[in-house]
């Protein structure tokens, strides 16, 4: 039987995934205020393992306090931290899935209220755990609170405390890292002329202000050595005339490439509200599908894609090298099992507990 595209193995670097169906990051906001992540986080993720997903990443993590999106993210930047996320890591180990941790910091979009449970919307007041977020201006996303504008040591400390980051999620058990770098949050304000209005070295030419970007990637690859896989999720473009564009991120994607980055996780949009994004069934894989063959590196695909069918047709036509799957995943944590049914393949490690219900 000859094994469809989307459930081939894929190894980058030290680490085989099993199949080409990923678990795109999905913010939770289920932490207290210590971003410790829960039980919920232990069952969330676990339940895609034993769906059998390829590669399980966690959600968007913190790399310090002030890098949470809302005070109820789950962070990485303290050892009570690492042991819960050990546990975590241990269980997806155990279904023979791959662990990663998507390192992120929110900037100017931190401090906000979370997908539910608020009473308030916008930026989170300091009586309920609010902060003063930074970017790369003094200038704020919509109606959130303005940020303070980072100075040179403000941005060298950023990237200690990515590598610092990195550090404990292979503690933590993780498999690879995956820096954020995507959806209006820190890296891509600097990356986006909409956020940056710096005129430093970190401001105005498209390789200023990729700046931060290539010093995080080169310095978290320093520290996570040869062997760890390390991707960057992008916004490909910015969905406006005046920011960045699928051209300007399929250049910075081969310049991280040469810094020691693995694979782009192909996304779009998100640096400023009220920007209109014509969505559809699998409407960002064209993007992916570009920097695959102007950078000549792996990228995956994410963005409404639903169907086993579709999913094998991207893979297999070369568009790009896997697909995350979010909300599809979140309604079918079983997708995978499905999946390898609608194509005909039977799949040898479905798990020995749910057999009994294999086709």
């Amino acid at each position: 039987m000859s094994i469809p595209a989307l459930f081939q193995p894929l190894t980058i670097r030290g680490v085989t995934f099993r199949n080409r169906i990923w678990l795109s990051p999905l913010c939770e906001y289920s932490a207290g205020l210590d971003g410790v992540p829960t039980d919920w986080h232990m069952v969330h993720l676990g339940s895609f393992a034993i769906g059998r997903a390829g590669l399980v990443m966690a959600e968007a993590t913190s790399i310090n306090a002030v890098g949470r999106i809302s005070p109820h993210d789950v962070g990485i930047w303290n050892d009570e931290q690492v042991a819960s996320w050990k546990r975590i890591t241990d269980f997806i180990h155990s279904q023979g899935v791959a662990a990663g941790v998507q390192l992120a910091h929110a900037g100017r979009k931190g401090s906000t209220a979370p997908g539910w449970g608020a009473d308030y919307e916008d930026s989170t007041p300091a009586n309920q755990g609010g902060w003063r977020t930074v970017a790369p201006s003094a200038k704020a996303f919509g109606d959130y609170d303005v940020p303070v504008e980072l100075d040179a040591a403000g941005v060298d400390t950023i990237v200690d405390d990515w590598v610092h980051a990195a550090r404990h999620a292979i503690s933590a058990g993780f498999d690879l890292v995956e820096i954020h770098a995507a959806h209006g949050y820190l890296l891509h304000q600097f990356l986006s002329p909409l956020a940056n209005e710096r005129t430093d070295e970190y401001g105005g030419s498209l390789e200023n202000r990729a700046r931060l970007l290539r010093r995080v990637v080169q310095a978290v690859r320093a520290e996570i050595g040869d062997a760890v896989p390390l991707f960057v999720r992008v916004s490909a473009t910015d969905w406006d005339e005046r920011g960045i564009t699928v051209t300007d991120v399929a250049t910075v994607a081969g310049w991280v490439h040469d810094d020691g980055a693995d694979l782009i996780d192909t996304s779009t949009g998100g640096i400023a509200p009220g920007i209109s994004i014509p969505t559809g069934p699998g409407y960002q894989v064209e993007f992916a599908d570009t920097i695959r063959r102007t950078a000549e590196m792996s990228t995956n695909a994410v963005g409404l894609i639903t169907l086993p069918e579709q999913a094998n047709e991207i893979v297999e036509s070369g568009k790009a090298d896997a697909v995350m799957l979010g909300r599809e995943l979140m309604r079918d944590p079983h997708f995978a099992l499905r999946a390898s049914t609608a194509l005909g393949y039977s799949l040898p490690y479905w798990p020995d507990q749910y057999l009994r219900a294999q086709p």
